[in-house]
C-alpha cells in the first residue's frame, strides 16, 4: 500500500513539473492563444465579449480563449486538478481565499516579475489601484494577483411596493430598525388566500457545504461590521465573530428571517426581485445589466442600512493570476495590464455594472457623465467610500468560510442559538489557524 501511494505521489509531481502538453495545439497560426478562466454571471458575458474583442483588435497577435468555470469551492478544486494534470490556464480569475494553496504549490507567478519588467507598471499606476483591492491579491505581503474589477453590496428596492405599503419610495431604510419595520410591512398576502405572496427582504441562507456559502458570508459580514465587529484580529491569528457584535448581527438576521416566515421562500434573490415577489434584496453591481432591462419595475439602489456602529459594506474584486504552466506568460501579462488601464476599466464598468479598480477612473469626464445618467451604478460607486475588505488569514480561508457558514445556517434554521453556533465556529476556525497547514491537498 505504501509503495502504491509513493508511486501515485511521484506521478502527480512529474505531472506538475513536465512542460505543457497540448496547449500549443490550440494555437492559431500567427497568433498566441491565451486561455482565460472566469466565473462571470450570464448578464456580464456580453460585456466580457466586448472587452475581449477590443483587446484582440488592439493586439491582433494575441487571441483570448475565454472559458467559464464554476465559482466558489468548485473553482479551487478545478484549478488544483488542472495544476496537477498540467492543464492549468494561462490566466484565471481567482479568489483571495485560496491564494495560499496556489502559492505554496508554486502554481502562479508573483506579479512583481511583470510589474518590474520591461512591459511593467509605474509606482504611480500601482498606487492608483484601490488599496483594499490590491491587498486582496497579496499573500503574506507579496502580490500574486491583480484585480480585474471591483464589487460591492447595496440594497435594491421596488419603489412601487413601497408606495403600496404606505412607505416613502424616496426614503429607503436607513438603519436596522427601519429595515426590520419595512421588511415586515412589505411582506404581504396579496390575493387574500392566507399565503404570503411577497416578501419584504431577502435573507440569504444557503447550505454551508455548498458553493454559495461564500455568497452568504459576503452578505452577513457587513452586518458584523455594522455592529462594530471584526471577523478576525489585526494579526489574522484569531477569529472573533463570537463577540457581542457577531451575536448581535446574527440575531438580527434571525429576527428578520422569522418575522417574515422566510423559510417558505424558494426563489433565488435576483429571480425573486425580477418576478416582484421580493421588495428588497442585497445585490452587487454585476447584476445591473439584467435589472436595467426590467422596464416594467420601478426600482432603485440605496446604501446598506446602517447598524449600531454605522455604515459598512464589503469591497472586493475578482483577481487575475498568471499560471507558471503558461507557455506565454508575458502575453498573458499584456492582457492583465491592458484590463487595468483606466479607459478600459471605465468601458467595462459602464457596460457590465462592475466597479472600477482604479481611483483615476472616477475622475474621467466620460465616466462621471455616465454616472449622472445611471443613478444605480452611481449609488454603488458612492458606497465605495465606506467599503471594507475582508481580512484573509494565511491559511485555511476556505475551511474557515465553511465553519462560519455552518454557524449561520444552524442559527437561521433554528438548530442552535447564535452565541452557541458562533462559539462552535470560532473553536473550529482557531484550531485551523493554529495548525497553519496549507498546500494543494484538499
Amino acid at each position: 500500500m505504501k509503495q502504491h501511494c509513493r508511486l501515485v505521489f511521484y506521478f502527480v509531481v512529474i505531472a506538475v513539473l513536465l512542460p505543457g502538453c497540448g496547449k500549443r495545439d490550440e494555437q492559431v497560426e500567427g497568433k498566441v492563444t491565451i486561455t482565460f478562466w472566469h466565473s462571470f454571471v450570464s448578464s456580464t458575458i456580453p460585456s466580457l465579449k466586448e472587452l475581449i474583442s477590443e483587446f484582440e483588435k488592439e493586439h491582433p497577435q494575441i487571441r483570448i480563449k475565454a472559458q467559464y468555470v464554476p465559482t466558489g469551492d468548485g473553482l479551487i478544486q478545478k484549478l488544483v486538478t488542472a495544476v496537477q494534470s498540467n492543464t492549468a490556464p494561462d490566466v484565471s480569475w481567482v479568489h483571495s481565499d485560496f491564494l495560499d494553496k496556489l502559492v505554496e504549490a508554486d502554481a502562479i507567478f508573483p506579479m512583481r516579475e511583470f510589474i518590474d519588467g520591461e512591459n511593467g507598471m509605474t509606482p504611480e499606476e500601482i498606487t492608483d489601484i484601490f488599496p483594499a483591492l490590491l491587498e486582496s491579491g497579496k499573500w503574506r505581503g507579496k502580490l500574486y494577483a491583480m484585480p480585474m474589477e471591483a464589487t460591492s453590496l447595496a440594497l435594491l428596492y421596488n419603489k412601487e411596493h413601497f408606495r403600496k405599503a404606505g412607505l416613502d419610495p424616496e426614503h429607503p431604510p436607513n438603519n436596522w430598525k427601519e429595515l426590520k419595520e419595512y421588511a415586515t410591512k412589505l411582506t404581504v398576502d396579496v390575493n387574500g388566500d392566507g399565503k404570503t405572496d411577497r416578501y419584504g427582504f431577502y435573507v440569504p441562507v444557503f447550505p454551508a457545504s455548498g458553493e454559495l456559502n461564500i455568497w452568504m458570508l459576503l452578505q452577513w459580514t457587513p452586518f458584523l461590521w455594522q455592529a462594530g465587529g471584526e471577523e478576525m484580529n489585526d494579526e489574522r491569528t484569531k477569529i472573533l465573530i463570537n463577540g457581542e457584535a457577531g451575536v448581535q448581527a446574527l440575531t438580527f438576521w434571525k429576527e428578520l428571517y422569522d418575522a417574515m416566515e422566510f423559510s417558505t421562500f424558494a426563489l433565488a434573490h435576483d429571480l425573486g426581485f425580477a418576478s416582484q415577489k421580493l421588495a428588497m434584496v442585497m445585490d452587487g453591481p454585476w447584476n445591473l445589466p439584467r435589472y436595467r432591462e426590467m422596464k416594467e419595475i420601478d426600482w432603485a439602489v440605496a446604501p446598506l442600512p446602517a447598524g449600531p456602529a454605522g455604515r459598512a459594506t464589503y469591497i472586493a474584486g475578482e483577481q487575475l493570476a498568471i499560471f507558471r504552466q503558461s507557455d506565454f506568460p508575458h502575453e498573458a501579462w499584456t492582457f492583465v495590464k491592458w484590463i487595468l488601464e483606466p479607459r478600459i476599466q471605465a468601458m467595462f464598468s459602464m457596460s457590465s455594472g462592475y466597479l472600477p479598480v482604479r481611483q483615476s477612473v472616477l475622475k474621467l469626464k466620460e465616466y462621471r457623465a455616465f454616472l449622472e445618467r445611471d443613478l444605480a451604478l452611481k449609488a454603488f460607486v458612492e458606497q465605495m467610500a465606506f467599503g471594507r475588505a475582508r481580512r484573509t488569514p494565511d491559511y485555511h480561508r476556505v475551511e474557515i468560510n465553511r465553519a462560519i457558514a455552518e454557524a449561520i445556517e444552524k442559527t437561521m434554521l433554528g438548530r442552535e442559538a447564535p452565541q452557541a453556533a458562533l462559539d462552535e465556529a470560532v473553536v473550529k476556525s482557531n484550531a485551523l489557524l493554529k495548525s497553519a497547514k496549507g498546500g494543494l491537498s484538499q
